[in-house]
């Protein structure tokens, strides 16, 4: 379960950079202190990046969609975009909104209607910009109100869509759009930036605290960053164990000595008795179905086994995981799940 840390300790521009802006009196928190400011400060995706560099350098850009997991940096890759266009207009040039919260027709009609009649001064050739974050939770009627709005301020605005799964976006409005797809950061890039973050900080920690932090983000940066900042706050050093009490997660070793266990030949079968002994013991410190199955999937993945063992495992530990999510998260479902993990050829 450990992740290698790397040795360079070449600190990213953006860490300084953004670290001895902040001249705010109180202490920001660390996924704001450190959100990048420019396009090349922003991780991963590289790709997808280079396309928005090239946006950037030709200036005129196109209503976007940018859809992926949360964390992965959509948002902030549109912010600083538009900081790249717009220079000093850009808090005069960019609306943001949130459409989880401001989602209906009522929004679309007056605050970004407004903003788009709005004049302002702007560099030649640049455009403002409407930013709807989460905005596959627009409802229907907003969307559809939408698509007038962009082509009749076409000419002077332009609109953002980040959200997580673009498929509940309307036709109308992804044919008006280039649409931009971010995938999970890897490990290596999340440790790289948390690495970055810590040496700044001055963090003491531990490597296992480290591969905590990785594996409880599963590519998520913002959650990996707040869950070290928490671990700090809480305490003081970042260790395994300090950073599972944090996420409130089944501990890996625990699951992984539990699912171990239903692989150990005993007769003709795994030792059922030692597996469910440590599955009491997370059920009894209050974790749910829910924690305890994902954890063992996720464990499951990277333990070193035969694959076809693996593939099995990973068979019934989904197919319990989908019962647990209709809603049937009992420790007899987890307990089941357990014995069809024994059954199976031990390895």
């Amino acid at each position: 379960m450990a992740v290698q840390i790397g040795e360079s300790s070449q600190k990213n521009d953006l860490v300084a950079s953004t670290a001895s802006a902040v001249t705010a009196t109180y202490e920001l928190p660390w996924v704001e202190k450190y959100r990048p400011v420019y396009l090349e400060d922003v991780v991963g995706n590289e790709e997808t990046v280079e396309r928005l560099k090239i946006i950037a350098k030709d200036g005129n850009m196109p209503h976007m969609i940018i859809s992926g997991m949360p964390g992965i940096g959509k948002t902030t890759s549109v912010l600083c975009l538009a900081r790249t266009l717009l220079g000093d207009a850009y808090n005069d040039a960019v609306l943001e909104l949130n459409a989880s919260d401001e989602r209906g027709i009522d929004v679309v009609r007056g605050r970004i209607k407004s903003f788009a009649q709005k004049k302002v001064n702007l560099p030649p050739g640049r455009h403002k910009l409407v930013i709807l974050d989460e905005a596959d939770s627009m409802t229907p009627g907003a969307q559809q109100a939408l698509r007038r709005t962009m082509e009749i301020y076409s000419s002077s605005t332009r609109f953002a869509f980040a959200c997580n799964q673009s498929n509940k976006i309307i036709e109308p409005l992804q044919s008006r759009c280039a649409i931009l797809r971010y995938g999970r950061l890897t490990n290596e890039q999340v440790l790289k930036r948390l690495k970055q973050i810590i040496d700044v900080e001055n963090v003491q920690y531990t490597t296992d605290g480290l591969g905590a932090l990785v594996f409880s983000a599963e590519g998520d940066m913002r959650q990996a960053v707040n869950n070290l900042q928490s671990t700090v706050a809480g305490f003081g050093f970042v260790n395994g164990d300090n950073v599972f009490k944090v996420v409130d997660a089944p501990h890996p070793i625990t699951i992984q000595a539990m699912v171990k266990a239903c692989g150990e030949v005993e007769a003709d079968h795994g030792n059922i008795d030692a597996a469910l002994e440590k599955l009491s013991m997370l059920w009894e410190k209050g974790y749910s179905a829910v924690d305890i199955i994902s954890t063992m999937f996720r464990v499951t993945k990277t333990m070193e086994i035969t694959e076809s063992i693996k593939l099995e495992y990973l068979k019934e530990i989904g197919t319990t995981h989908m019962r647990v999510l209709d809603g049937v998260g009992t420790y007899l479902q987890l307990a089941g799940c357990l014995a069809r993990l024994c059954k199976i050829k031990a390895f």
